[in-house]
């Protein structure tokens, strides 16, 4: 549910966005990056105390290396997420059809005049910047040393996504999480969108795990 609901907010800000006769008619770049992190704030303060909210497959998997989340429990979580983008992205198309078509329908792609080698750059940086963000914000040794300095942890978790997403959407429209891009994808199911797709598996899971490895290793020294 929770990533259904991302998707449908986001979806429809990037749309909106695309559709101006203008960045100065629409909420902008600065806008998006609000939705997501908005988004992220407000769906991890909701689902955390239910299901971890994790919302995003490379943020699943980077907790799985870190040995916070079974396999079984990380695999059903990936799938869940996948399916509620998909619906997310439906159901945007369902009511706006022509213009989802039209406006690209949040689709991620590599955009002109970079490679796929910055794309997928990009998309490893943001994401350890995402996962250790994740990491720091529920760490429990953390909460027992700092205890005096009150942490909302979705607060610095959204503002992650939010400055990501300031950073990279020229590039690469900002992935950081898979189930995001590929319902985008599987619903605009145009052969632009999938020519980078593997970019935004990769590229997140390999930032994931940068994050985990650092966090458990260098921070925590296990």
């Amino acid at each position: 549910v929770a990533t259904f609901l991302f998707l449908y907010i986001t979806v429809n800000t990037v749309m909106g966005v695309n559709r101006a006769p203008s960045k100065c008619a629409s909420v902008g770049i600065q806008g998006i990056a609000w939705a997501f992190g908005g988004m992220i704030f407000a769906l991890v303060y909701c689902t955390a105390g239910i299901s971890g909210g994790h919302i995003n497959p490379a943020v699943t998997f980077g907790l799985f290396l870190a040995r916070k989340l079974s396999l079984t429990r990380a695999v059903f979580y990936i799938i869940m997420q996948t399916l509620g983008a998909i619906a997310g992205a439906g159901v945007v198309k369902g009511f706006q059809k022509t213009q989802y078509e039209l406006l690209g329908g949040g689709a991620n792609v590599v955009s002109h005049g970079y490679t796929k080698g910055d794309g997928l750059g990009a998309e490893i940086v943001g994401t350890f910047v995402l996962v250790y963000t994740v990491f720091s914000a529920t760490d429990a040794k953390r909460k027992a040393r700092d205890s005096h300095v009150p942490v909302l942890a979705p607060l610095p978790i959204g503002f992650a996504v939010f400055l990501v997403h300031l950073a990279t959407i020229p590039i690469t429209g900002t992935g950081i999480n898979p189930a995001r891009s590929l319902g985008a994808a599987i619903i605009y199911d145009k052969a632009h969108a999938w020519d980078d797709q593997w970019i935004f598996w990769v590229g997140p899971f390999i930032g994931a795990a940068l994050a985990a490895f650092y966090h458990m290793v260098v921070i925590r020294a296990i």
